[in-house]
């Protein structure tokens, strides 16, 4: 058996040292290694993966693939990506131009309806529908492509797969207003720079940004008693009073934790004071989709409950935006929200249910680095828990991780993305479609039911008749022992036509 003894991989300065593996105690060989990896830190092997492991040597191979995953800038796009993206003209839309056009449509669905009603002419009718088609959709649309092949086609594997967790983590609803042609930006802005670096920082960049501040109505959380001043300006959300919503996520999921920290009730309203004034400024929209403001975010200390507070058994003087930027500090230190970023990390990486002892030191990791989330992966990367027998196939795919690991596997290079797009919808994980703050679930529990499971045999199906000629040798080729001797006997039994369909339906391939 090829053994890894405690090799050290330099990423971003610091070593990564991987457990030492022994036949008595490890029964994972060097290729199932590289498998493993595959499947869980990225969306699953392709043929060049599979073919690469074959050339380096399986041991080899991880090493230097786990070092280019900590440091994903290092890693260069492939042209076929860029291009595809570089066609998409909404991505590089500021949030002023973006909500602009949000604006835009919402004003021609009201003045279609006035003339609609003045004669009910049925072209006047339909024009909220185009006004929608030709400023909503597209920036809607254009994200979640962009998503999908990123995740399919970038190098960068585990870079997109910590995308796809902390979104979860701070989750916004396409489907709330505005929302819809934020979200995308949100992912760009608050998320993507912030996987591998800092949480306060991620933690402060979701606390800013439109699409939380809208999707979590803080943005129309204001002191008892506020009105404002003069003629109030065209906004939709208008100020209703203290709203707690976003207090409380920041609490309850973001951060802390349910059960973590010891909170009450009062404290989430006093956090909730603490952010009035945090809000939206959409007067910097009213350039339409003329104008360009790369952030709405806004202090308006009018807004704000100039009181003392009590918060988490401290008192908060007044002084204005601070009061909120001490809370994100408090809350991204705090041992509660170690815990709790560790199980999260743990149950994504590792099993359902994560063995205790790596979770404390992940939150050990987390408290001593100050956040910093590569530190946390190294100290995940180089735990034995991740690379034991029992962490292999033990996760159940999500429907989006089902989906791009079957391209993968069978090599699709530049799919068209609105099928794709349908199919998550349909399978019940729409891509930003989350409804609630706490995001997808990556449990089996989840996932594991009759109907999802049909629905993903009916995928297998669809891909496998893509490939038309194609055989299942190259399939199981890519995959390895991620398919068991079981499986490969039995589908080797049934007509050639089917095998394909049959192995990206099996349950070793809806494992991870």
């Amino acid at each position: 058996m090829l053994m890894i003894d405690r090799r050290h991989l330099l990423a971003g300065g610091a070593a990564l040292v991987l457990p030492a593996w022994a036949a008595a105690d490890a029964p994972l060989d060097a290729t199932e290694r590289a498998l493993h990896a595959l499947n869980r830190l990225a969306y699953g092997p392709r043929p060049a993966d599979a073919a690469a492991i074959q050339s380096l040597g399986a041991e080899r191979w991880l090493a230097r693939w786990l070092d280019e995953q900590l440091s994903p800038a290092s890693l260069a796009q492939p042209p076929a990506l860029q291009a595809r993206l570089r066609a998409m003209d909404t991505l590089s839309l500021g949030q002023g131009e973006l909500l602009g056009r949000y604006r835009e449509a919402q004003q021609a669905n009201r003045e279609a309806k006035r003339e609609a009603a003045k004669d009910g002419t049925v072209s006047k009718a339909e024009q909220p529908a185009n006004a929608r088609r030709e400023l909503v959709r597209p920036v809607a649309q254009q994200a979640a492509s962009a998503r999908l092949l990123r995740a399919l086609a970038s190098p960068a594997q585990l870079e997109e797969v910590l995308v796809d967790f902390w979104f979860n983590h701070f989750n916004v609803f396409a489907g709330k207003g505005p929302v819809s042609v934020l979200v995308g930006e949100y992912e760009r802005q608050a998320i993507r720079p912030h996987v591998l670096g800092s949480f306060r920082e991620m933690l402060g960049a979701t606390a800013k940004h439109p699409a939380m501040l809208i999707y979590l109505d803080n943005q129309q959380s204001v002191a008892p008693g506020y009105t404002p001043p003069g003629r109030a300006p065209a906004n939709p959300n208008r100020p209703t009073g203290l709203n707690e919503n976003y207090a409380r996520e920041l609490m309850e999921l973001h951060t802390l934790g349910v059960d973590g920290g010891g909170y009450s009730q009062r404290d989430v309203t006093e956090l909730a004071r603490m952010l009035t004034g945090w809000t939206v400024d959409y007067r910097s929209t009213r350039g339409m989709r003329g104008e360009r403001a790369d952030s709405l975010f806004v202090f308006d200390p009018r807004r704000h409950d100039r009181g003392s507070k009590q918060w988490l058994g401290r008192t908060v003087a007044p002084s204005g935006q601070a009061e909120g930027e001490m809370a994100l500090d408090v809350l991204a230190a705090h041992p509660a929200t170690a815990r709790h970023i560790a199980f999260k990390l743990a149950q994504a990486f590792v099993a359902d249910v994560p063995p205790p002892a790596l979770v404390q030191r992940l939150a050990e990791r987390f408290l001593a680095s100050q956040g910093q989330l590569r530190s946390v992966m190294q100290t995940l990367l180089s735990s034995d828990e991740f690379w034991r027998r029992e962490a292999y196939g033990a996760k159940f795919k999500t429907p989006y991780q089902y989906l791009l690991s079957s391209l993968r596997a069978i090599d699709a290079v530049t799919p068209e993305t609105p099928p794709l797009l349908n199919t998550l919808a349909q399978a019940g994980m729409p891509l930003y479609g989350a409804q609630t703050p706490d995001g997808y679930k990556n449990v089996a529990s989840a996932w594991m039911n009759p109907e999802a499971l049909a629905q993903r045999i009916q995928l297998a199906n669809t891909l496998s008749q893509r490939r038309a000629a194609k055989s299942s040798e190259g399939l199981l080729a890519t995959l390895g022992p991620l398919i068991s001797e079981g499986t490969r006997k039995s589908v080797a039994t049934e007509p050639a036509a089917l095998q394909t369909a049959l192995l990206l339906g099996s349950p070793d391939f809806m494992r991870r």
